[in-house]
C-alpha cells in the first residue's frame, strides 16, 4: 500500500522571481515561477529544465498526418535549488514568516526585512 504524500511548506509561490542556484539552468538572471508542486516539493521555473516533447498530428487542427511537432515543456526542479529574490536589493535571500499589524501571516525577506 502506498504512503500518503505530505504537503511541504514552501516559501516560494507562483509568479515569484527566483534565482536558480544549481543544476543546468544555473544563472544570475531572475526567472519567474510558473507553478508550485507542494506535495512533491518542486517548482516549475520559466526557461529551466526544458524538455522537447513530440506532439502527434491533429487532423482537426490542420496539421498534416505525417508531421510531428516538437514542443518544449518546462519540467519541475526541486525547491531547494532556487532562492527567492529580495525586492529591495535584487539579490537572493531567505524567507522568514511574521505576523503583520493586521494579524495575518506574511513573508519577509531576511536580508532587507521588507515584506514580499
Amino acid at each position: 500500500m502506498a504512503k500518503a504524500q505530505k504537503k511541504q511548506k514552501l516559501a516560494i509561490r507562483k509568479d515569484d522571481m527566483v534565482i536558480v542556484l544549481s543544476g543546468e539552468g544555473r544563472s544570475k538572471t531572475p526567472r519567474k515561477v510558473l507553478s508550485v508542486l507542494p506535495y512533491e516539493g518542486k517548482v516549475v521555473v520559466e526557461g529551466v529544465n526544458l524538455i522537447k516533447d513530440s506532439q502527434k498530428a491533429n487532423q482537426q487542427g490542420g496539421q498534416a498526418g505525417s508531421e510531428e511537432n516538437f514542443v518544449e515543456k518546462a519540467y519541475p526542479i526541486h525547491a531547494s535549488k532556487v532562492a527567492l529574490i529580495d525586492p529591495k536589493s535584487g539579490k537572493q535571500t531567505r524567507v522568514r514568516f511574521e505576523t503583520g499589524k493586521d494579524g495575518k501571516k506574511q513573508r519577509v525577506a531576511v536580508k532587507s526585512g521588507q515584506a514580499i
